[in-house]
């Protein structure tokens, strides 16, 4: 027998296979026929819902879990789904600071809002209606002030029963097994059987049968080596248990359960703490826009609905500072029609133009300005149904370099057009006709022309 830490598809089988709950069960999956490139496909394992299922015959054998706590962990399983089904799921509570990721539906379209981290900030965005039909953002809301007004409300309603969370806290603290002791002292129990039955065992053998007694009596001694292994991890356990509380503590933890915004607020408090508190009581929260007021639905556990209003700025679904002079949404209006976002945004910072609340211009910054603005993005191509082409290929078909195509641009002989001080230059390429018949033939390889020689190029 060989003992290993248990793999992922085993805990999920275990948690999900209604044999562990007491319960036999056929028919669980089926298969499915589809027709793919004219040929048929056969998908099987498929599986089926519970109330499709053949046979389910409910306490058929001992159970290691009930049957509600098998209930309970296939709703959690979904729940915490994030694929293609999980529309609506809640989804597992991941990492970071925002405490209600999976629980926010939009009002508008109701589908679910969706994280978007910016430095230290965060807000809920749902992208779902613009992803899928091109529409408009439905909302956006501040993190912050939204995370802020659910937890008060929240507190506000868990308060009666803070006591009670105390108190049990209490008697889990001062219990004198815990479960790792538990298991342990079944673990005991079951190896002092099989080292009492090694015993018996060898008691009834024959002597003169010394193989088959030198083997048990092996097998006694593992037996007893294992019984000592668990008995020295059990004292270890309990060397490394934590004192009891006194009664200072004890005051301390009943305070903090009369008072949950001073445990809520406490530096131990982490924010998967938090998370796990809300997704507890709350099942799932309504959310809708009404000028500068977010109305948010709070659907209970229990099944009440408690309707929060929480009121923030004005800068909603893609909605900039108003600070913004019209000539930047100009500027950018014509850069979008002569370089992808990215570019633009290196552009604006270089020269020296800021976003509304002073920051340097980003990617997303700049996209977020054009999708408010109803500009549209740049597209491969536009240069060429414009008839423009840049200053080098305006250069090359002159037959001059770079350099001094900008002077002629710049003197007046080619015309072109320049958004601002370090845009590109557009040109439009029915206006070189004239240079392109005047453009001088490629000189022969014996022959060293004017351009090639440094020295004449400098007379």
């Amino acid at each position: 027998m060989v003992w290993r830490l248990p793999a992922y598809n085993i805990v999920h089988n275990i948690l999900t296979n209604p044999i562990y709950a007491g319960a036999y069960a056929f028919g669980r999956t089926t298969s499915r026929v589809s027709v793919a490139d004219g040929r048929k496909r056969i998908r099987r394992g498929v599986h089926r819902p519970m109330a499709e299922w053949d046979v389910l015959i409910k306490d058929h054998h001992e159970a290691y879990i009930s049957w509600d706590v098998f209930e309970r962990n296939l709703k959690t399983i979904a729940n915490n789904a994030t694929g293609m089904t999980s529309a609506l799921a809640r989804g597992a509570a991941r990492e970071g600071e925002l405490l209600l990721p999976g629980l926010l539906r939009c009002g508008h379209c109701g589908r679910k809002l969706h994280v978007h981290y910016g430095g230290k900030l965060g807000r809920y965005q749902c992208h779902g209606a613009r992803t899928n039909h091109g529409a408009a953002r439905c909302i956006s809301v501040s993190g912050l002030s939204i995370d802020a007004a659910i937890a008060k409300e929240a507190l506000s309603v868990l308060k009666p029963l803070g006591i009670e969370a105390a108190i049990k806290a209490i008697e889990a603290q001062s219990s004198k097994t815990t479960a790792s002791e538990r298991q342990l002292e079944l673990s005991l129990q079951q190896a002092r059987y099989e080292a009492a039955h090694a015993r018996r065992q060898y008691d009834a053998v024959d002597p003169a049968n010394r193989l088959v007694a030198g083997e048990l009596e092996r097998r006694w001694n593992e037996a007893l080596q294992a019984v000592a292994k668990i008995e020295g991890d059990i004292a270890a356990l309990v060397v490394r248990r934590p004192p009891p509380l006194g009664e200072p503590e004890r005051r301390r933890l009943m305070a903090l359960g009369a008072d949950l915004e001073s445990a809520w607020s406490h530096p131990g408090a982490t924010a998967a703490t938090r998370k796990r508190i809300l997704r507890t009581a709350i099942s799932e929260i309504v959310v809708r826009r009404d000028g500068a007021i977010i109305h948010a639905i709070l659907h209970w556990q229990g099944g009440d609905h408690t309707e929060v209003q929480v009121k923030q700025r004005l800068n909603a679904a893609g909605r900039h500072n108003p600070r913004i002079p019209d000539g930047t949404i100009a500027l950018i209006g014509e850069l979008a029609r002569l370089m992808p976002d990215r570019q633009i945004a290196r552009l604006l910072n270089r020269i020296g133009v800021e976003t509304g609340h002073g920051n340097a211009w980003t990617l997303e910054r700049v996209r977020g300005f054009r999708n408010h603005h109803e500009i549209e993005v740049y597209r491969d191509g536009e240069w060429a149904e414009r008839g423009e082409i840049t200053l080098e290929a305006a250069a090359q078909i002159v037959g001059v370099c770079n350099m001094t195509a900008l002077r002629m641009l710049r003197r007046g002989e080619i015309e072109g057009r320049q958004v601002c001080p370090g845009a590109l230059w557009a040109v439009k390429a029915a206006d070189l006709a004239g240079f392109t018949s005047r453009a001088p033939s490629k000189p022969s390889t014996n022959t060293k022309s004017r351009s090639e020689d440094p020295f004449l190029s400098m007379t």
